[in-house]
């Protein structure tokens, strides 16, 4: 038993010494590459993912970006001030919920959001780059199902929820034209203004 116990923890120990040695690895990449797809935009990555978050959620209250930002709640109430000031977001409150405060994207935020979305460019992401082996390899990207499995249980599945909508919503709203991402929702407008 005390053996058993004895492995136990030194396979603890190695499991959680991997999983923070390959996530601090792979965040240094994951924001190098976000903080320079954003700079042109005038945005830090919480300012990015409040917009991002506000987009899915078509509202978001505070709480609601600082779960599924997985920020403190003061982070995501300053960065989201930030973003009001600068004319990206509004708060108001709802109508059935008085108590929360929810943040909504302004025309301007969409737009700056949408436009941030189809600058993207895969060539210059250090994690994309790093997946193209896997993809060549095996005809697709990564599924992470272990991964999402974690962190499903870290989480919850309201957080999985939320980030499970964000993928169909970008599958559903974008389309690929000459290798960039474009908004089908500014044709469909146009389309309805003809």
């Amino acid at each position: 038993m005390e053996q058993q116990q004895l492995q136990s923890i030194k396979q603890s120990i190695m499991f959680s010494h991997k999983v923070a040695q390959l996530s601090k690895a792979l965040w240094k990449m994951v924001e190098k590459d976000w903080q320079n797809w954003i700079k042109p935009y005038d945005l830090n990555i919480n300012e990015h993912h409040i917009l991002w978050i506000a987009y899915h959620l078509e509202g978001a209250s505070i709480s609601d970006i600082a779960k599924f930002g997985v920020m403190h709640v003061s982070t995501a109430f300053n960065f989201s001030k930030k973003l009001e000031e600068r004319g990206l977001l509004t708060f108001s409150k709802r109508q059935t919920d008085k108590r929360n405060t929810y943040v909504f994207l302004t025309q301007e935020g969409e737009s700056l959001f949408i436009e941030t979305l189809e600058a993207y460019n895969p060539t210059n992401s250090g994690v994309y780059n790093g997946a193209l082996p896997i993809k060549e390899l095996y005809g697709k990207f990564p599924e992470f199902s272990e991964l999402l499995s974690i962190i499903k249980h870290i989480y919850g599945p309201d957080f999985m929820s939320i980030f499970e909508n964000s993928i169909t919503k970008i599958e559903a709203e974008f389309d690929e034209v000459d290798g960039k991402l474009v908004s089908n929702l500014s044709s469909e407008e146009e389309a309805k203004s003809s």
